[in-house]
């Protein structure tokens, strides 16, 4: 498809449906897109020990994060130069001193060099040598590694990471910030959630404030009229953050919606944690670290989804991390991973595995209005009933600043600025 195509269905205030709905586009995307950008591919504490590794995609690409012998984190594709075999199954797992194809037992350091091959007088005179680059793993073009966040980039040349990231960059760092320790680390697992859209229908749903009050009604009505019936108004934490989500306009018109180069942005936190005996021991334990006014600092800065595009979704008020995976045109795997912060209590862990649970996990109450729709609009852009998807509220009153936009909180800036990255990705920037 041509460059000037792709930049005719993109327009300042509205996209084609044809970018949500054409394979073609999609095969497109994952070349220009995740083939460039930098993506998400774990984080250090997944891999604590040399010979510990984690599997992913990037875009289509399996890779494998392996912890070497030197305590480097590498970062290779999961193929086997002989046969094409993956030299790991999905997930995570202990390689050892080397991974060991399970085809024909080809071995490779964890580094991806090639270190032995059965039969080798059968490659006597063949040129072929265990020292052929070629014979060895693949690794990914580029890795980079912030505050144990590991991300990767297929492309040769581009802007570095943290250039990459700008403004987005100080949720990673508020992230790591907010552990007495300064790191954190994966626990309680991974889930995953399997939705029948495009995923950039889950990217766009992550800032828009425009949604909570006619999706999510049936789950913050269930729970003000418990708290109200049942519980005499008092809110526990577990209906509290459903209940924010029927805030009136004048809430969601008050919040910040702040877009960065390259598609990042986030927006003001809108699901505060209360100030009980678990919050208040937090509160210590970071003051203790950190002292008063730093501590401060760390905790006013308060985001609630960051957009990292076109990959993950980081929550640094509640610890955890949504990840895409681009599956096709109309599949997208998300995975929710939640993280403890290091030198705090296992009853603040549990509040953020509560948070997870109640508002991501597949059983929530909250996910399954957004997942229903995301598979709507996925298909009903496929019917004849219009070709065009309208970003228009807000259009034309952002405020630019160097390296972003700055929006009122209902603007569909979050969604335009993905646009704006999307095109001069796929080829031609769009004005």
């Amino acid at each position: 498809m041509a460059d000037d195509m792709l930049a005719a269905l993109v327009r300042p205030d509205k996209v084609h449906k044809r970018v949500y709905t054409d394979p073609a586009i999609f095969d497109l995307e994952m070349e220009r897109i995740f083939g460039q950008a930098w993506i998400y591919v774990g984080h250090a504490s997944q891999v604590p020990k040399p010979g510990d590794y984690w599997t992913t995609l990037i875009g289509r690409e399996p890779v494998v994060m392996v912890r070497d012998r030197d305590g480097a984190i590498r970062v290779l594709y999961n193929r086997c130069p002989h046969k094409g075999a993956k030299l790991v199954a999905d997930g995570c797992g202990h390689a050892g001193p080397l991974f060991r194809c399970p085809y024909h037992a080809w071995t490779f350091a964890l580094d991806g060099r090639l270190r032995g091959v059965p039969f080798r007088q059968g490659y006597a005179d063949t040129g072929f040598s265990l020292d052929d680059p070629q014979f060895s793993m693949r690794p990914v073009a580029r890795i980079a590694e912030r505050r144990g966040f590991v991300f990767c980039s297929l492309a040769e040349d581009g802007p570095g990471l943290e250039e990459y990231l700008g403004g987005a960059l100080a949720s990673i760092d508020n992230f790591a910030d907010r552990a007495p320790e300064g790191e954190v680390e994966v626990a309680g697992g991974v889930m995953r959630v399997m939705q029948h859209s495009n995923w950039k229908i889950f990217f766009e749903n992550l800032n828009d404030t425009g949604h909570p009050q006619a999706t999510h009604e049936s789950s913050f009505a269930a729970a003000r009229r418990t708290v109200r019936e049942k519980l005499g108004g008092k809110t526990p934490f577990q209906l509290h953050i459903i209940e924010g989500n029927g805030e009136p306009n004048s809430f969601w018109e008050s919040l910040e919606l702040r877009c960065y180069d390259h598609g990042h942005s986030y927006m003001d936190a809108i699901f505060n944690a209360p100030t009980d005996a678990i919050s208040l021991e937090y509160r210590g334990q970071l003051e203790a670290a950190y002292g008063v006014e730093r501590a401060q600092a760390i905790l006013s800065m308060n985001r609630h989804n960051t957009i990292i595009y076109p990959s993950c979704s980081p929550h640094t008020g509640f610890q955890q991390l949504r990840v895409i995976r681009p599956i096709s045109i109309d599949r997208t795997l998300v995975e929710i991973f939640t993280f403890r912060l290091k030198g705090t209590s296992d009853a603040f862990f549990q509040r953020t595995i509560s948070y997870t649970n109640i508002v991501n996990s597949p059983s929530s109450t909250v996910m399954v209005d957004d997942v229903e729709v995301y598979r709507r609009c996925q298909e009903g852009m496929a019917s004849d009933g219009g070709d065009w998807i309208s970003q228009h509220r807000m259009a034309g009153h952002d405020t630019p600043f160097e390296g972003g936009l700055l929006g009122a909180g209902i603007s569909e800036v979050p969604m335009r600025n993905q646009f704006r990255a999307w095109a001069s990705y796929m080829g031609e920037a769009v004005a």
